[in-house]
C-alpha cells in the first residue's frame, strides 16, 4: 500500500514537472478609432470623411506563442497569429486566419531559432523597428507611401518560409529567410528571400535590410502592393520583381530618441509594361518621454521616384505627430495626425495623395487623417 502511495506521488511530481517545462501564452492587442479624412476620392469627386477606423497605429490582433523545453537549451516554439478588424469582427490579411504569422521551429540559446511557416521577412525585423511605422509610437498611418518599403507590418507577411535568427552576440543579432514557390517546375516563380542584421550599444542601435519578391502579377511582389492598397486612381501597383533595402539607426539620450531610416524600392515591370521605377525614402523620427505615462513622437518623411515608370517624378512630403498617454500597463489613448503632399511635373496616376490604412485615396495631391483611439493589450 505505501508502495503504491509513493508511486503515485512521484508520478504526480513527475507530470506537474513535465508541465512546468512546456508554456502557452494567450495574447493580443485591439486598436480602435475615430478618424477624420479631409478628402477620399468617390464617384461623386473627392469628400471629407468620418469613421471608425482598426489599427489606426497597431493592427488589431490575437495569438497563440509556445513553448517547450527540450533540455540543454533547445526548445521546441511555435506562434499562431490572427489580424483582425475590430469595427466588423472580420480577419483582416485577405481573411486568412492566422494571417500575421504561423510557424514552428526549434530555438537554441547559443545558435538562434530555425523556423518554418507563414513568417515576417528581414526589412519588418530589422529595420522596421527604427521606423516610427514599425512602432506603437506611429504605426499603420505614419508609413511611406503605399508601404513600398513594408516597414509597416499589418498586412504583408511570406508564405512556405524557412528562417532563421540568430541569438544575441554582444548585441550583433543576424538572420534570413527564404520563402518558396511551392509549384512544381517553377521554384524561382513566386519566390522570396531576404536577409538583415542590427546590432545595440547602450544608446546606440542599427538596422539593416533586404528583400527580394518576384515574379508576375499574381507573385508576392503584386500581393505585397495589393495587401496594403497601393491603389491610385483606380489602379493597382503590381511588379514582376521587387528589390527593397534599407538601414536605419537611433541613438537614446535621456528620455528622447532620435533617429533616421533610409530604405529604396525598385520595381520591375510595374502593371506588366515592361516599365520600371524605383522609390527612395528619407525618415527623421523623434519620441520623447513628457512624463512616465505620456509621450509624443513625430516623423518627416521625403519620398521620390524615378525610372522610366516615374510618372513625372514624383515626390512626396509626409508629416505624422502622435501623442499617447497611458492609462494603465495594458490600456491607453492616443491622438495622432498626418499629412501628405506629393508633386509630380506632369498629370499621373501617383499624383494624388494616399495616406496609408485609409479607405482611399485623396482626389488632390493633398490629404489630411485624424485619429481619436485607445489600444488595449492583453
Amino acid at each position: 500500500m505505501k508502495r503504491n502511495l509513493m508511486a503515485a506521488a512521484l508520478l504526480g511530481v513527475l507530470a506537474t514537472a513535465a508541465h512546468s517545462q512546456s508554456s502557452v501564452t494567450l495574447y493580443g492587442l485591439i486598436d480602435a478609432g475615430i478618424t477624420y479624412t479631409n478628402s477620399q476620392l468617390t464617384s461623386q469627386g473627392g469628400r471629407s470623411n468620418v469613421q471608425m477606423t482598426s489599427g489606426s497605429v497597431e493592427g488589431s490582433r490575437w495569438g497563440l506563442r509556445g513553448a517547450e523545453d527540450l533540455g540543454g537549451g533547445l526548445k521546441a516554439i511555435f506562434t499562431l497569429e490572427s489580424g483582425f478588424n475590430v469595427n466588423n469582427g472580420t480577419y483582416s490579411q485577405s481573411g486568412r486566419e492566422f494571417g500575421r504569422q504561423a510557424f514552428v521551429g526549434l530555438s537554441s540559446v547559443d545558435f538562434g531559432a530555425v523556423t518554418l511557416g507563414r513568417q515576417y521577412d528581414s526589412m519588418i525585423d530589422y529595420v522596421g523597428p527604427l521606423a516610427l511605422t514599425g512602432t506603437e509610437y506611429g504605426g499603420t498611418h505614419f508609413a511611406h507611401p503605399f508601404n513600398n518599403d513594408n516597414l509597416n507590418n499589418n498586412s504583408f507577411s511570406i508564405n512556405n518560409s524557412v528562417k532563421y535568427q540568430s541569438a544575441n552576440y554582444a548585441g550583433f543579432r543576424f538572420g534570413g529567410l527564404y520563402g518558396f514557390s511551392n509549384a512544381a517546375g517553377a521554384f524561382a516563380n513566386n519566390r522570396a528571400y531576404s536577409v538583415g542584421a542590427s546590432y545595440s550599444w547602450g544608446p546606440l542601435n542599427f538596422g539593416a535590410g533586404y528583400l527580394h519578391l518576384n515574379n508576375g502579377a499574381s507573385s508576392q511582389a503584386a500581393a505585397n502592393f495589393n495587401a496594403n492598397g497601393a491603389v491610385t486612381d483606380g489602379q493597382t501597383l503590381t511588379a514582376a520583381r521587387q528589390q527593397t533595402w534599407g538601414a536605419g539607426v537611433n541613438y537614446a539620450f535621456g528620455p528622447a530618441v532620435v533617429g533616421f531610416v533610409y530604405t529604396q524600392t525598385n520595381l520591375t515591370e510595374i502593371f506588366q509594361t515592361g516599365l520600371s521605377t524605383h522609390i527612395q525614402n528619407f525618415e527623421g523620427n523623434i519620441r520623447y518621454n513628457l512624463t512616465p505615462a505620456m509621450n509624443v513622437s513625430g516623423a518627416y518623411t521625403y519620398s521620390r521616384a524615378g525610372g522610366n515608370a516615374g510618372g513625372g517624378a514624383p515626390h512626396w512630403n509626409q508629416v505624422g505627430l502622435q501623442t499617447d498617454y497611458n492609462l494603465s500597463k495594458r490600456t491607453d489613448v492616443y491622438l495622432q495626425g498626418v499629412y501628405q503632399s506629393v508633386s509630380t511635373s506632369q498629370n499621373t496616376a501617383l499624383g494624388v495623395a494616399f495616406i496609408n490604412g485609409l479607405s482611399a485615396p485623396s482626389s488632390t495631391s493633398n490629404q489630411v487623417e485624424v485619429t481619436a483611439g485607445i489600444r488595449h493589450r492583453f
